[in-house]
């Protein structure tokens, strides 16, 4: 591929926005921001319990933890927007044929990273995104234990809110070191992972890796502490939309293989396709896929 069809594939043009639907974004903003913070107190009293772990239907872990919140954001979310819908991961399944006709919508994951949870390793997240037109408009990424909140509303910048300190507004590192930091998971190093590391440690000298759990890891990019985050495994829509509008606005993107924005809503399924996360967009990431 050459450089200026690298950069086509690379840029994307934002949806058009009504003048209300932007003012409407602003207002609900901080609305959001505080509905984490209430959730993400609920969640940490029974994080700090004994609590109950069951299996879902597709075999993957439950808490209590993961309901509630569930229950709390859908209830604020409807009584905030009662004419947008909201589609959750831990509600019930709606297919194909009724939410195509989703102009905009809530796309939410209560409990990113059930499994951190229920390790207690601390590295979880609630994410709550805004979709229209099959992309992200409004992102809050939401650590309860770390009480740091990230959050990006289009067109108005990327931030990081720690506790009650001021926002600091986030940059991605536009230009990849020599040595780039890598973002991954302990748990998720694939032969194919491994293979695509391998090629890029022969591109550049070395890399270095840092290590976090669910959607934060997207965060790194987006506040320029790492420069790549390689998913080459399953993952949800919800588990991207909320982290992809704060790194977008951060200057970085997320994009699918082919080097394609990713986008929400468009197919029957809810799996995204492996993806890549990064600052750096002049760089063939691509390229280095075993």
């Amino acid at each position: 591929m050459s450089e200026s069809d690298h950069s086509k594939k690379t840029q994307y043009s934002e949806p058009e926005l009504s003048e209300d639907l932007k003012i409407a974004l602003r207002n609900w903003m901080p609305e959001i921001i505080e509905l984490t913070r209430n959730v993400g107190q609920s969640i940490l009293e029974i994080y700090r319990s004994s609590f109950q772990v069951n299996n879902k239907k597709d075999n993957t872990p439950v808490t209590c933890a993961d309901l509630a919140a569930n229950e709390q954001i859908v209830k604020s979310l409807s009584l905030l927007t009662p004419d947008i819908p909201v589609l959750s991961e831990e509600s019930d399944e709606v297919d194909f044929a009724r939410r195509q006709s989703w102009e905009t919508y809530w796309l939410v994951d209560p409990l990113d990273g059930t499994r951190a949870f229920i390790e207690r390793s601390g590295e979880f997240s609630i994410n709550i995104a805004l979709i229209h037109r099959h992309y992200p408009v409004i992102g809050v990424v939401y650590s309860p234990v770390r009480q740091v909140c990230y959050y990006a509303c289009i067109q108005n910048g990327a931030f990081r809110l720690e506790n009650n300190d001021e926002a600091r507004p986030l940059h991605v590192r536009e230009h990849c070191p020599d040595y780039p930091m890598i973002a991954g998971t302990r748990s998720s190093r694939s032969p194919a992972l491994l293979a695509y590391l391998k090629n890029v440690e022969k591109h550049f000298k070395g890399y270095g890796m840092t290590f976090l759990g669910s959607s934060l890891k997207s965060c790194l990019i987006a506040e320029g502490k790492a420069d790549l985050y390689v998913r080459l495994g399953p993952t949800s829509e919800w588990d991207t939309a909320a982290a992809q509008c704060i790194v977008e606005e951060a200057g970085g993107r997320i994009t699918d293989l082919q080097m394609q924005r990713l986008s929400y809503n468009n197919k029957d399924s809810l799996l995204n396709p492996h993806f890549f996360v990064f600052g750096d967009k002049s760089i063939h990431w691509e390229k280095f896929l075993p």
